[in-house]
């Protein structure tokens, strides 16, 4: 039975544990889906406050959804529309305090009120988003920007 991590008091160190429990869980699986599916559960387990958490893949110039966890969502993104098209065309993480003041933000989930989106970038190559949807207004920071960051790195590695 998989069970919760004690994490500690440090936001920072939580993110690097989290980013080598991932390396762990991934060493030595090449399915995409799987490792894709697998982190999307293990942040699903790391973070409180959240609604939805997954993956938006690139395929033939959109973002297409892939592993999550979560309610159903959006199955496809244009390249420069929400924030999750938005952080695609951009490659840059982008944290959203209050989606309701995001231009052109996609509603998938009525609930989501805050939304952080990392990009996914493997040799030079952009892959996809990684987008964590919350129900609470201006629930990520700057650190979970760069924690997130790390852990997108590190999950660039095992695709």
């Amino acid at each position: 039975m998989f069970t919760k991590t004690a994490y500690s008091e440090e936001l920072s160190a939580n993110y690097t544990m989290l980013s080598k429990q991932l390396d762990a869980l991934l060493t030595g699986e090449t399915n995409t889906i799987a490792n894709f599916s697998n982190a999307s559960a293990l942040l699903n387990q790391f973070f409180d406050q959240i609604n939805w958490v997954g993956f938006y893949l690139m395929e033939d110039g959109e973002l297409v959804l892939g592993p999550f966890q979560g309610l159903p969502a959006c199955v496809r993104i244009p390249v420069g529309r929400g924030v999750c098209g938005t952080a695609a065309q951009k490659l840059e993480t982008i944290i959203v305090p209050d989606v309701d003041a995001f231009p052109g933000h996609i509603a998938c989930d009525a609930a989501s009120q805050s939304e952080i989106v990392v990009p996914i970038v493997k040799d030079g190559v952009f892959v996809g988003v990684l987008d964590i949807d919350s129900p609470i207004k201006e629930r990520f920071s700057e650190q979970d920007a760069t924690g997130l960051e790390q852990f997108v790195q590190v999950l660039a590695k095992h695709i």
